[in-house]
């Protein structure tokens, strides 16, 4: 012990020696000099970078020193930046600084010195600094080559905001060099003869591909940049790490804007946890996965590094696993038992491990509203019973889970929709009626309204109505109403009823609204009281009639100026004597009717009162159609008739009678009024809205007036139509209106009288003389030619045996060949001439018969073929005397002998007889029991007598000269 002791000793005096050999050393060889300064620059950073050694340090000395850089531009005496730099320093070390120009290198000459200071506690002597080093030059141009325009700095990456310096050199000293930073101009600073600069501050991001800067000289002489400025990296935010199966680590964050270029890369992100040790470099911007460790490690501390190539950021965290669990999100999720109020919802959930419990929350939204929400534990499987739903309404559920113990976040939601059943309607359809009675029975028209979704519980398929004879027990009658229908009209007779309305769907039928109509309908005879409305509604007030009653029914229109006018009604409780009727069809300037009904305890309805009113009053629209009625010449009196109270916008509390005299003197209770073109007039008030007439008094005879009648409201009066005018009689006018009047109504009657006395004079003495071109004789010719002349020619055809008749007086007349003789009596009837057919006719056929009825129109209406023929083979002298009925017999005889007047004895007169004729009375006997058929034969009637030259002609005479023959078929006159 004691010679290690010993040893000892002397060690720690040899070390003490060497040290304080070396203190003195140092001491004599101090301040140490930097020696070895190299100078070396990075032209894309802009930096200088600066090595240099100490070479005076002893082996294995260590000492802590300073070193002061001084660097200057463009000359050694103009410095721009001076720095002290702190370090250890070991024996031969090479020791690095850089420096960053905020100058482009390139565009100035540079220099750098250095010296040093030891900075040690063991030196006892100390703020002593070494000598300059000498100037280092660093001088970029000289390297530029023989461009004649170079712009720098090149590919420079800078951030969002920072300031810039920018320099053009030029070979020569011009001064024709125009420089652009996107197309904008920018003025620059001289540096010296050659070099200008261009500072900017707060530079924006333009565009990922960067901002251009260029000059040129001249068209074809130009250089340029491109600066690339970069978003501003910012440090991750919301960083978190999560677990879904605590097997793998889930690290999500915000990474802020992209910092890419199209040069330059986007900034990565490293995850680096220090419990471990382990880093990872992540694929994504946003999120990364880390695997948890075997070991089953439950803390992690977490360092997320975010870099670019121009700065660096981070964030650090630190949790415990199952703290940050958030589950999967639950699967199978399916509806059960699905019925018309309530569900059953299943689920499953994904293991995480042994005995690990699941909060899991259900909602049940409706209508975009969350209506149900609960909780419930679980391990595996999930179920919920929903209940209190509505029938056939649709509905969303969702579930998720979170971690039961250590909440951290909910898993994603699972949606999941479905409609309920359809159940029976839940309510009695809101039934009323209007009863009508027409010729003994009851017309009633029932209105039910649609039932809401809640109560109607599906679809309504129809409305059934049963109809309940009270009067008749076993009298029912049962109707079904197709929907969407909303009334029926029922025909009833005089007997009372209770009608039972019910709503039925696919699952049943709802309650029944009963209502009852009495055997007397109940329409007794109430005064309307008006009420006025405001912009709230109506208010309706009643007073109970009887406290038998289950409660009132006030209806009324929306649209009463309809023909269907909606008709609508408000139930009220039995203690309810008081209402509001609101509508959104309410309108200013229409009347509305309430009528308000009491409902006995039978279901019967009975009017209780009657009001009318106005949400809105309005001046009148229009004006009533007035007349004027005994008008005089000194007064005259103004009628108008009452319109509908449909048709009026307010409650007509009187009349306005306007009045323009021609004089402009108001008469007694007319005030003068300027209406609204300025016009002054007279104007009287009648203030009883009941009053249709006025009688305008003290009048001047043939005197002008103009007057308007237009009715008012509380809100104004009627519109200004044009005035009507009227112009007063003289005073004795209606005298002479009473006397000529009467005077030439009969001198009227008198004139009409003799022209129809005339008219018929005209007839009676000077008849028409017919048209020939009208005769039907045309239409009887067979004519030799194919033409049909106009007027008949005797040389166009061939005529028949024409038989002269003469008249005799006191003799008998023999006719021609004939076998018979007549009496003078019979010869007093007119004679006949006969157009017989020719002798060789074999048959019946046409003739013509003309005599001489002097437009006798009784004995032309008698018939036109009053003859028969008489059959053709007979001679001549066997024909009889065929004459007309006895009835035309006298007519015509009357007629001729008044036209002819007195004939001598032994005149002859000429008659054209058809043989078509039908047989005289005295001559029946003689007609064939079977005569031939009628042929189609026409007549002339004559105007005048022809007296025949000769009254019988003599055997041996011509007979060619009183006797035409004609062909068959053809006729002449």
């Amino acid at each position: 012990m004691a010679l290690f002791g010993v040893f000892q000793v002397v060690f720690l005096l040899a070390l003490l020696s060497l040290r304080t050999y070396q203190i003195e050393v140092l001491s004599e060889h101090l301040p140490l000099t930097p020696e070895s300064l190299e100078v070396s620059i990075n032209s894309t950073q802009q930096r200088l970078h600066l090595q240099w050694r100490v070479h005076t340090l002893t082996y294995h000395q260590e000492l802590k020193m300073v070193f002061q850089i001084e660097i200057s531009r463009i000359e050694t005496s103009n410095v721009i930046w001076v720095e002290n730099y702190s370090t250890p320093v070991k024996w031969n070390q090479v020791l690095h600084w850089s420096w960053e120009s905020e100058l482009p290198l390139e565009c100035a000459t540079h220099f750098v010195r250095i010296r040093s200071m030891v900075d040690d506690a063991q030196i006892s002597e100390l703020g002593l600094w070494s000598s300059w080093s000498p100037w280092e030059e660093v001088d970029v141009q000289k390297s530029l080559g023989q461009g004649p325009l170079f712009i720098f700095p090149k590919d420079k990456l800078v951030e969002e905001g920072s300031n810039v310096t920018i320099c053009y050199v030029s070979r020569s000293a011009e001064n024709n060099i125009s420089c652009y930073m996107e197309r904008i101009p920018i003025h620059g600073e001289q540096l010296n003869p050659n070099v200008f600069t261009f500072s900017f501050n707060n530079v924006p991001f333009v565009r990922v591909t960067g901002t251009n800067f260029y000059c040129k000289r001249s068209k074809h002489e130009m250089s340029g940049i491109i600066l690339y400025v970069s978003k501003v990296l910012e440090e991750p935010k919301d960083f978190s790490c999560e677990t879904r199966d605590l097997k793998t680590l889930n690290c999500t964050w915000d990474s802020g804007h992209d910092t890419a270029l199209s040069r330059f890369p986007s900034q990565s992100y490293t995850l680096f946890e220090s419990f471990s040790g382990k880093k990872k470099l992540c694929e994504h911007k946003n999120w990364c996965k880390w695997q948890v460790a075997a070991d089953s490690q439950e803390t992690y501390n977490f360092t997320l590094v975010a870099e670019n190539n121009l700065r660096r950021r981070r964030v650090n965290i630190f949790f415990n696993l199952t703290h940050r669990v958030r589950p999967m999100n639950p699967f199978n999720v399916v509806l059960k038992s699905i019925g018309a109020t309530n569900a059953t919802m299943t689920w499953k959930v994904h293991s995480i491990g042994n005995y690990f419990t699941l909060l899991c929350q259900v909602e049940l939204h409706s209508g975009g509203k969350v209506i149900q929400k609960h909780n419930t534990s679980i391990e595996v499987d999930g179920q919920y019973f929903l209940n209190e739903l509505e029938p056939v309404t649709p509905y969303a559920t969702r579930v998720r889970c979170a971690a039961a113990k250590h909440f951290w976040k909910w898993s994603e939601w699972i949606h999941l929709n479905f409609i309920t059943l359809e159940a029976a309607p839940s309510e009695a359809p809101d039934v009323w009626r209007n009863v009508k009675s027409v010729l003994g029975s009851h017309i009633v028209t029932l209105f039910w309204k649609p039932l809401s979704k809640s109560h109607a519980h599906g679809e309504i398929l129809f409305y059934k109505v049963v109809l309940e004879n009270l009067e008749k027990s076993s009298s029912v009658k049962l109707l079904s109403i197709p929907a969407p229908a909303n009334g029926t009209e029922l025909t009833l007779d005089q007997c009372s009823y209770r009608i039972h309305v019910t709503a039925n769907n696919s699952a049943g039928t709802s309650p029944a609204s009963v209502i009852g109509i009495s055997r007397d309908p109940g329409n007794k005879t109430v005064e309307e009281e008006r009420i006025q409305g405001t912009e709230d509604g109506f208010s309706l007030s009643w007073k109970a009639q009887s406290g038998d009653v289950i409660g009132y029914v006030v209806d009324w229109c929306d649209y009463p100026q309809e023909p269907r006018c909606h008709l609508q009604w408000k139930k009220l409780g039995p203690n309810t004597t008081s209402t509001v009727i609101c509508s959104d069809a309410f309108r200013p300037g229409v009347r509305y009717n309430f009528r308000i009904y009491e409902i006995s305890t039978e279901r019967i309805a009975y009017l209780l009162e009657k009001k009318t009113g106005y949400s809105q009053e309005q001046a009148p629209s229009k004006n009533p159609q007035v007349t004027i009625r005994n008008l005089t010449s000194h007064s005259f009196t103004l009628s108008w008739k009452d319109y509908s109270t449909d048709s009026q916008s307010g409650f007509i509390q009187g009349y306005y009678v306007y009045l323009k005299p021609k004089a402009e003197q108001c008469h007694p209770g007319f005030e003068k009024a300027v209406l609204s073109d300025d016009s002054v007039c007279c104007k009287y008030n009648i203030d009883n809205p009941e009053q249709k007439t006025f009688v305008v008094e003290n009048v001047q005879p043939e005197s002008f007036y103009e007057f308007l009648v237009t009715p008012y409201t509380s809100v104004g009066e009627g519109p200004h139509d044009a005035f009507m005018k009227v112009t007063i009689p003289d005073e004795y006018s209606h005298v002479l209106i009473r006397i000529g009047v009467p005077m030439i109504l009969c001198l009227v009657l008198l004139m009409v009288l003799c022209y129809l006395m005339s008219q018929w004079m005209k007839d009676q003495c000077y008849p028409d003389i017919p048209d020939p071109y009208k005769s039907s004789v045309l239409s009887l010719i067979k004519y030799k030619e194919s033409h049909h002349p106009t007027i008949m020619n005797v040389n166009d055809c061939t005529p028949d045996a024409i038989e002269v008749v003469n008249k005799l007086e006191g003799s008998k007349i023999q006719f021609l060949g004939a076998r018979k003789s007549l009496t003078e009596t019979e010869l007093t009837k007119p004679a006949y001439l006969y157009v017989l057919p020719a002798e060789n006719y074999s048959g019946p056929g046409p003739c013509i018969c003309f005599e001489n009825f002097t437009y006798n129109q009784e004995a032309s209406d008698s018939g036109s073929s009053g003859h028969v023929p008489v059959p053709p083979k007979a001679p001549p002298s066997q024909l009889a005397l065929l004459t007309s009925p006895e009835n035309l017999l006298k007519s015509l005889e009357q007629n001729y002998v008044n036209s002819l007047g007195e004939s001598p004895a032994g005149e002859t007169s000429l008659n054209y007889v058809s043989q078509l004729a039908s047989p005289m009375s005295a001559d029946k006997g003689s007609l064939p029991t079977n005569p031939p058929e009628r042929a189609l034969s026409s007549e002339y009637r004559m105007q005048m007598a022809v007296t025949l030259g000769l009254a019988s002609p003599s055997p041996s005479e011509n007979s060619l000269s009183s006797v035409t023959l004609l062909d068959q078929g053809e006729h002449c006159r």
